[in-house]
Parts: structure tokens; C-alpha cells; sequence
């Protein structure tokens, strides 16, 4: 049963057959206790899920502002406050540690892709207008409905970061651009969804910070990488910091010359991606290797077991 099926023990008042009542005595029909539609349509919904503000369990309409959405989980899916904490337990219980992986929340900009407009190019960057399209790694684009074109260049080894992480992980996307802007890069890295599907979380959503409490799994289960970490203010023992993409010439940035000028890239063998990869492998081998510890697991924890033995690592190494 899903868990948006769940069955309350709450009597339906949609269902409830009111008999009409016949009594010769007028005194007695009116102290006899009187429903009707307006009474009826005024208690409020007592179940704990709908999808697009409709109850799954009654039928009626709900107050959305006792309701949480989850549209990257399922579209239109809305569960009450109070039972979002037990609703994602139950998820990652039953389907997360089933199918033995991790939800992974990934950014964008400066992590997967860098993108910039073409009216930012340096002189010395404007070839790369006439290589964009012919280039696997970089992309034009432009909208009807956005007068300013960009340029999108994929990080080196993103294509095989996301193939090997969709095995160990349930991906997805979590940028501050706008809906049209996730969809655009996610046509370039994932035209068929088969690593993220509809989990894309942005700043319709999420306009001013990050957040866990949009992914709808259990805290101790979700790792997340991203290159900032403060957009992160509540969920920084999740994080997996990865070092900076930046493939164009940054507006900041006028001490050193980028990759697009000096027409090279990050390492495919040891850039930031690669060594992010190493890392939730090492993390999702800890939390699954004994079965019966499941319960008690907590990704945040191994984050700290692996940043310590490093450090412990380093030192002896800088000693030696």
C-alpha cells in the first residue's frame, strides 16, 4: 500500500448516510440533531495526504496551508505538516534502503556546468561561439522568450560521474536558476531523464536558500554537493564541498586566466567530480555494509568518520 493510500480510522462525512427522520411531534423533530452540507463541508480534513489539494483518502478539498508540497517526488503530492517527518522515514524505510541507494542532492552552476552570457565573453573567448554545437561539452542557448543567449560548458567527467552515481544513488537537481534553466542543462546531461526524472528543485521553489526539507527523505540518508556552502544555512553536516567550476572568465576575477582563454580544461582524471566520486563511494559503502545497522546509520556521521581519518592521515604523512 502506498503510503499516500494510507486508510484513516477517521469516520468519512462524505459517506455518512443521514436517514430522514418521520415523528409525529414537532417538539421532538426539533431537538433532534440536524446535518447538512454546509455543516458537513466546514469540518476540516483530517488525513495527511493529497495530491493537488485533494485528500486521497476523502475526496475533499484541503487547506493548503496545513501542507508541505513535494512536486520533485511526485507531481502534485502534498502531505500535512505534522506527518511529513514519519512520511519520510517511511520512504527512505521502504524504498531508498530496499533498493540500497542514498538520495544525493546535486547543484548546478559551478558543479555540473558553468554558464555564461555571450555579452560577458572576452575578446580572446569569442571563438568559442563558432566551436558551441560542435563540441559535446559546449552548448548555445536561447529562447524566444529571453532576449540574452548563453553559453553552457559541462564540467570534465560529468557524464561519467552521473552514470557511476546513478548506482549507488536516487539523484537530484537543487539550483537557485529558474525552471526554464534547469530544464535546458538537464536536456544537455540527461535529454532522457533517466538520472534525475522530476526531481528538479529551483528557485520557484526555493528563492532564497537550500534546503533538505524539499527532498522528501530522511536527513541522516541525503548527501549533498555543491560548490557554496552557505546556501546551505541548516544542512552543512550533508554537505560534500566540491571545488569551483569556472570555465569563463568570472566578472571578479581578473588575476588569473581562465580555462576558456588559455583553451584548456579541468582534469578528466582529477578534477573536482572525480574526487567528489571517490568520496559518496566511500560514504555509501560505510552505510550499507552491515545490514542490521540500517536503522541507525547517518551519513552525516560518516562524513565526519572520513574527514578525521584524512586529516589523521595527512598529518602523519606531513610528520613523515
Amino acid at each position: 500500500m502506498s503510503i499516500f493510500e494510507t486508510p484513516s480510522l477517521e469516520p468519512n462525512p462524505k459517506r455518512q448516510r443521514i436517514e430522514p427522520v418521520f415523528e409525529p411531534n414537532p417538539k421532538r423533530q426539533r431537538i433532534e440533531p440536524v446535518f447538512n452540507n454546509s455543516s458537513l463541508s466546514s469540518i476540516p480534513c483530517p488525513h495527511s495526504y493529497a495530491q493537488h489539494g485533494v485528500c486521497t483518502a476523502c475526496n475533499s478539498m484541503i487547506e493548503r496551508c496545513h501542507y508541505r508540497s513535494f512536486n520533485c517526488f511526485k507531481d502534485g503530492v502534498q502531505i500535512r505538516h505534522e506527518a511529513v517527518a514519519s512520511a519520510k522515514r517511511l520512504m527512505t524505510k521502504f524504498s531508498y534502503m530496499g533498493d540500497k541507494k542514498l538520495p544525493l542532492v546535486l547543484d548546478l552552476d559551478h558543479t555540473l556546468v558553468h554558464t555564461t552570457t555571450l555579452s560577458s565573453l572576452t575578446k580572446t573567448e569569442k571563438y568559442l561561439i563558432q566551436e558551441a554545437g560542435s563540441r559535446h561539452d559546449l552548448w548555445l542557448l536561447k529562447s524566444d522568450d529571453d532576449p540574452v543567449e548563453h553559453l553552457i560548458k559541462l564540467r570534465p567527467f560529468v557524464l561519467d560521474f552521473l552514470k557511476e552515481a546513478r548506482k549507488m544513488f536516487n539523484m537530484h537537481v537543487y539550483t537557485m536558476g529558474n525552471r526554464y534553466y534547469a530544464d535546458s542543462v538537464l536536456e544537455l546531461i540527461d535529454p532522457r531523464r533517466i538520472y534525475f526524472g522530476k526531481r528538479v528543485i529551483t528557485r520557484e521553489e526555493s528563492p532564497y536558500i537550500k534546503t533538505l526539507d524539499l527532498v522528501f527523505a530522511d536527513e541522516r540518508c541525503v548527501l549533498i554537493v555543491d560548490d557554496t556552502r552557505d546556501v546551505w544555512p541548516d544542512h552543512k553536516s550533508n554537505l560534500v564541498e566540491i571545488s569551483r567550476y569556472c570555465y569563463f572568465r568570472m566578472s571578479n576575477d581578473q588575476c588569473s586566466r581562465p580555462y576558456s582563454e588559455e583553451r584548456i580544461d579541468e582534469s578528466e582524471c582529477n578534477g573536482g567530480l572525480v574526487n567528489v566520486l571517490r568520496l559518496l563511494k566511500e560514504v555509501h559503502c560505510g552505510f550499507f555494509r552491515v545490514k542490521e545497522e540500517l536503522e541507525s546509520k547517518d551519513v552525516r556521521l560518516l562524513l565526519q568518520e572520513i574527514e578525521f581519518k584524512r586529516g589523521v592521515l595527512q598529518g602523519e604523512s606531513l610528520i613523515l
